[in-house]
């Protein structure tokens, strides 16, 4: 999940691909490469944020600090809210590519080298508590997806400077841009009476699911044609919602009836957008909501002992606080689903999505796996 809105609060060709991993540096492969496609770009919130909110001086989402980071190499927190690696990341060590690095990390006189290999490779734009609405972000400071977006179109004038225009629209083409983004807008909707007092839940996520719309057709006008787009989990069986709500601690399920709705809203908007598109645009969208729910369900299948509790914090269910260096962290990251209150997984369970994702079985993806995609 994606952080909660209080301040303590988704790869990736062929010959040509290949060609580049040759001529630009740091295309090492990574184990357990199931296949390769030139780029990955990243946009979202704190799941694949790869740390450009360190480079926000005034935003309180950040994860640059311990015990994030406590699995990550070298052990360093780096920005991503995770004990490790997040899905963005095991996404693109999947496919044989360099981890995305954040955006604003590529910027600045001596950056140059490093811009040109990534913005071939792939970059990560996600920003922690970033929103598909502009105001989702006033009171984090974080970066929004139109600006996400705004970056891509930076990035984007990189590569067509390296590659030519021809060149750049086959790379693209084979490229997967990764979306993962809304669990914060809902957020703000469950805490606003303002917000909920002008539109009802079904008024409220329709109109997520059409500024998403305008943001991924201004990535489309780029040359991007591979998609995938992730849907809202089941954010109100975080433990930081499972704390506030009852002696028992179950689930919010008013909270997961509206992610619900925007996932319906998404799943109806991707398809009338493929059709706007005369199907230039191929995705997958995988049902996040419905892998939570199997993986908490049934947590012993996945590999897990514990899916309500956070590895990370204090108090009951380790969810009274926010991970921090003071707090305390599990002993072994592998069987906790949660890694902080607010949601964010393991790097464990970030693999498990991913590893879903790239499955056979079609049961939590539409209307292609995330193999089919990139075959096709």
């Amino acid at each position: 999940m994606p952080t909660n809105k209080t301040p303590s609060l988704t790869i990736f060709s062929l010959f040509l691909g290949l060609l580049w991993f040759d001529y630009f540096p740091g295309l090492e492969a990574a184990t357990g490469k199931v296949g390769s496609v030139p780029g990955v770009y990243v946009f979202g919130d704190s799941l694949v944020d790869a740390g450009n909110n360190n480079y926000l001086a005034f935003s309180v989402s950040k994860a640059n600090y311990p015990h994030n980071g406590v699995d990550f190499p070298g052990k360093k927190p780096t920005g991503r809210f995770s004990n490790g690696k997040n899905a963005a990341d095991a996404i693109a060590e999947k496919f044989g590519l360099p981890l995305p690095p954040p955006y604003l990390s590529l910027r600045g006189l001596f950056k140059e080298k490093r811009r040109k290999s990534a913005a071939v490779t792939g970059v990560n734009f996600a920003s922690g508590g970033a929103g598909i609405f502009n105001s989702s972000d006033q009171k984090l400071v974080t970066i929004p997806l139109s600006h996400q977006v705004n970056h891509w179109l930076s990035i984007h004038r990189e590569l067509t400077n390296q590659l030519g225009p021809a060149e750049t629209q086959i790379h693209l083409s084979k490229s997967l841009f990764t979306v993962v983004i809304g669990s914060n807008d809902l957020f703000d909707y469950f805490g606003s009476f303002k917000l909920r007092r002008r539109n009802n839940p079904q008024q409220y996520t329709q109109s997520m699911a059409d500024k998403l719309k305008e943001q991924l057709k201004r990535i489309h006008d780029t040359g991007a044609r591979r998609f995938l787009v992730v849907g809202v989990a089941q954010i109100g069986c975080t433990p930081g919602k499972r704390e506030k709500n009852s002696a028992i601690h179950e689930c919010d399920e008013e909270a997961n009836t509206w992610c619900s709705l925007y996932n319906e809203a998404l799943v109806k908007m991707l398809q009338q957008l493929k059709q706007e598109l005369q199907s230039s645009m191929t995705y997958s969208y995988f049902d996040n909501f419905k892998s939570l729910h199997d993986i908490i369900s049934n947590p012993a299948r996945y590999g897990f002992a514990d899916v309500t509790s956070a590895c990370c914090g204090n108090g009951k269910l380790n969810a009274d606080t926010p991970c921090l260096p003071i707090t305390r962290y599990c002993s072994d990251r592998t069987k906790y689903l949660f890694w902080d209150r607010y949601g964010h997984p393991t790097e464990a369970a970030a693999r498990t999505f991913i590893d879903l994702m790239l499955s056979d079985d079609s049961q939590y993806s539409s209307p292609l796996t995330l193999t089919q995609l990139i075959s096709s």
